[in-house]
């Protein structure tokens, strides 16, 4: 008799459904970074990270990717209303900024040995010029 197998949990013998929920996606994109938008409604747009959502793979970008969302009031002095928001955007859609030319770049990492003391410092660098990108905080 043939085991039943599903493809979702393929693999995966002793990991809980939980666990797997919570798994984070690595992610070349901080808060703080400058971005351009590559593919949707914003295409050519660029903009400030405000938000990195870890779990989905999504990125808010401020002044970007705007929604309306239908606000009620909580308290008796509160305006309910219609406001504008931007909403996540898939981080495959965004591409970083290059420090030295300002365009766009792919990420890579550096890691740099100091021989005397032998400690490792690991820093994001451009692809396109080699220039050490920063992390905003």
């Amino acid at each position: 008799m043939r085991i039943l197998t599903h493809r979702k949990t393929r693999g995966s013998k002793n990991v809980t459904r939980h666990e797997r929920n919570a798994e984070r996606q690595p992610m070349k994109v901080s808060r703080g970074d400058t971005v351009r938008i590559m593919r949707g409604d914003d295409k050519g747009k660029e903009g400030k990270v405000v938000r990195v959502h870890l779990k989905t793979g999504r990125v808010t970008i401020e002044g970007i990717n705007m929604v309306k969302k239908h606000r009620r009031a909580r308290r008796a002095e509160e305006q309910s209303g219609i406001i504008e928001m931007p909403a996540p955007m898939a981080v495959s859609n965004v591409m970083l900024l290059d420090p030295k030319s300002g365009k766009p770049t792919r990420v890579r990492t550096r890691i740099d040995v100091d021989p005397k003391t032998k400690e490792r410092s690991k820093e994001r660098v451009s692809a396109k010029s080699g220039e050490p990108i920063r992390y905003a905080r």
